[in-house]
């Protein structure tokens, strides 16, 4: 990724989640945060990352009404961040959070299963 496409993502990713702070917080879409913008070389596709808490339901939902209103975001984009051309966005669930509460809860298993107790060493350290 170039200087030039790793600053406008993190331009986009600022601005979209200031306007998701502000104007898309519902009953229905679950809490959401931006956690990446990756662009496209020539700028002109921005794929935005969300991470959403709640069970997968909230998170196909909030996902369905944010490309919903992906029109109406990419307008505010427009206005907001000067490029020569808007850039088409599309939304993914970053599901990061789920993979590292999945990987702890594995851990926590295994640990339980072990007594919590560390491998004991004979003398050579083996």
């Amino acid at each position: 990724m170039s200087v030039r496409t790793e600053k406008v993502g993190n331009l986009i990713k600022e601005e979209v989640g200031q306007l998701i702070e502000r104007d898309y917080r519902t009953a229905e879409m679950g809490f959401m945060t931006v956690t990446k913008v990756s662009m496209s070389p020539d700028l002109r596709l921005a794929r935005i990352y969300i991470s959403i808490l709640g069970d997968p339901k909230v998170k196909e939902r909030t996902l369905f009404l944010l490309n919903e209103a992906k029109k109406d975001i990419r307008q505010f984009i427009g206005a907001k961040v000067r490029l020569k051309f808007t850039p088409e966005i599309a939304f993914f669930n970053d599901d990061t959070m789920d993979y590292v509460a999945s990987i702890e809860e594995l851990l926590r298993k295994t640990h339980e299963v072990d007594g919590g107790k560390p491998e004991a060493k004979d003398d050579d350290g083996e």
